[in-house]
């Protein structure tokens, strides 16, 4: 990761965020111990609200990379042009989200993190939760896995949903970093060894966070698509 990039996250994380984030959601954080000190590593997580991203980062304890959506860098104007140099700085990647032939330059833009000894975080959802339950899972972070040989750790996020003011200070996030999920007895099996991985990643989580878990894929939140483009396949 370049220095620009460790700089911008060490601020973010001892100055800018960091601190409002301890204080807001009170995390309990378990599981530290399976994310390498060093190395790459896929972090894949539930997501219940925007704030998912950034308690992740904070519990992996390292500079994370997701693939954030175009539309964050493409606003005009000055705050657009701030949006972007916050995004940048970060390390994050602009994809285009609406899927078809953008699919294979996210795989990509994900495996060149994981080949540079790094972090990729990722909702394997694609977007947020509409009604609290888990939804199924993109095959994505299973990919590339499988074809870089790095681990693939399931974190369990509750507690930041809805967290308006009468809730805000009675409830915890928490975020559970679950140990990697062994990909051995799904490799010989193709894609449906790929589905099947996936599908036991996202019961591994349900099982932790306690969210129903439902066999169809979320509806996006406006802006977003429902075609998330880390996935060549159903």
């Amino acid at each position: 990761m370049p220095v620009s990039h460790r700089l911008a996250y060490l601020a973010c994380r001892y100055l800018l965020i960091g601190p409002a984030l301890l204080l807001l959601g009170r995390p309990r954080i378990s599981g530290r111990e399976h994310v390498p000190r060093r190395g790459p590593v896929i972090l894949a997580a539930n997501h219940l609200a925007v704030l998912d991203s950034f308690y992740l980062t904070l519990a992996a304890r390292r500079p994370t990379s997701f693939l954030a959506k175009a539309e964050y860098f493409d606003r005009p104007g000055v705050i657009g042009a701030l949006q972007r140099c916050f995004f940048s700085a970060l390390g994050q990647i602009p994809v285009d989200r609406r899927g078809g032939a953008s699919a294979a330059p996210a795989i990509d833009a994900a495996a060149r993190i994981i080949a540079a000894g790094g972090v990729w975080g990722i909702h394997p959802e694609g977007t947020r939760s509409p009604d609290g339950r888990l939804y199924r899972g993109r095959t994505g972070a299973v990919r590339v896995a499988m074809e870089t040989g790095a681990p693939v750790l399931p974190v369990a996020i509750t507690g930041t949903a809805d967290r308006d003011s009468s809730t805000r200070w009675r409830r915890r996030v928490t975020v559970q970093i679950l140990p990697p999920l062994d990909l051995t007895p799904f490799r010989t099996a193709g894609p449906q060894g790929i589905r099947a991985a996936t599908d036991t990643f996202m019961q591994t989580i349900g099982s932790s966070t306690g969210q129903e878990i439902v066999d169809a894929y979320a509806k996006s939140f406006p802006l977003q698509s429902q075609q998330q483009v880390t996935d060549r396949s159903t």
